[in-house]
């Protein structure tokens, strides 16, 4: 295993990317600062709009050569600077869909001198047609009530009424609370739900996905849960720690799960049961009187010779 994979680089993304070969990663799944003033123990969200979008499109460059010729991107923006870095990446990719977050933020306070934002902007991009899409890994199952309304004989055997429905380009997911039992001390957590999503549909099962700007490490967790490679980066030592305890902590329910799992099947316990219970049945035999009295009708072969014998008058017709 190259010794780049499955790791989270506590360093500068633009320098660290010469880790990492050019053509070996399937998806570029990142969420850069927003440059809105975030504290994130840093200067990096805190730039002029020139510097910014200079600086975006820096790792932009350095970035989109790792990708194999038929991966993908999906990258987090917020609405005041997602038209200048889609132009940007329209330039060098093919862009596949604008996605809307809706993060379901109640309808609390606001601006007074304008509508309030509630949601992020997510930009897909591919590389080339061929490029890879899975689209039933990420449907979303119909109810038991549309399956029941579409119950007429022209719906039967659809593939699309019973592994459900594409999903939309708008995302309803709630955004991470304090008190969700996902949340890690991050001020910008994306939720698990989202980044499954997307490395489910974008990168293939083992394949890699790469995030320069890892944050909580969300996307190395979404990567690991689906059978997935990683790897990523984080300028902020302090984040790279809670990295490290989410991974160890999903580390630690996999081992007890893969654990668990001899125990959990009981059947292989019940194979005596079925062996005894097959020594008995071959046991049986032996009481089997029945057998011998099967023979009984053997006298049935002498009716038939005597028969034989009473037969003089058709050997005399021949």
């Amino acid at each position: 295993m190259s010794d780049w994979l499955n790791q989270v680089f506590c360093e500068d993304a633009l320098a660290g990317l010469a880790r990492i070969p050019d053509g070996s990663v399937d998806l570029i799944l990142t969420d850069p600062p927003y440059n809105l003033g975030k504290d994130y123990g840093n200067a990096s969200d805190q730039q002029t709009v020139e510097e910014y979008l200079r600086w975006t499109e820096q790792w932009i460059d350095a970035a989109l050569p790792k990708l194999k010729p038929n991966g993908s991107l999906y990258i987090f923006l917020t609405w005041r600077f997602s038209p200048e870095i889609f132009v940007m990446l329209k330039q060098r990719m093919t862009m596949m869909n604008e996605i809307i977050w809706d993060r379901r933020v109640p309808s609390m306070g606001g601006s007074v001198r304008s509508y309030s934002s509630v949601h992020d902007t997510v930009g897909f991009f591919v590389g080339r047609k061929d490029y890879y899409f899975d689209l039933d890994a990420v449907r979303i199952p119909y109810d038991a009530e549309t399956k029941k309304a579409r119950s007429r004989s022209i719906f039967i055997g659809a593939k699309w009424l019973e592994v459900g429905y594409n999903p939309k380009d708008v995302w309803s997911v709630s955004r991470l609370h304090r008190e969700h039992p996902e949340r890690a001390n991050h001020p910008t957590q994306k939720p698990l739900e989202i980044i499954e999503r997307m490395v489910k549909a974008s990168c293939p099962p083992g394949g890699v996905v790469l995030d320069l700007f890892m944050g909580s490490g969300t996307t190395a967790l979404a990567a690991r849960r689906c059978g997935r490679q990683f790897v990523g980066f984080e300028l902020n030592p302090e984040y790279c720690a809670i990295i490290g305890e989410r991974l160890a902590a999903l580390e630690t329910i996999e081992a007890l799960a893969l654990a668990a799992a001899p125990d959990a099947p009981a059947k292989p316990k019940a194979k005596p049961k079925a062996k005894a219970k097959a020594k008995a049945k071959a046991a049986a035999p032996k009481k089997k009187p029945a057998a011998k009295k099967a023979a009984a009708p053997k006298p049935a072969a002498p009716k038939r010779s005597r028969a034989i014998k009473k037969a003089p008058p058709e050997e005399v017709t021949i």
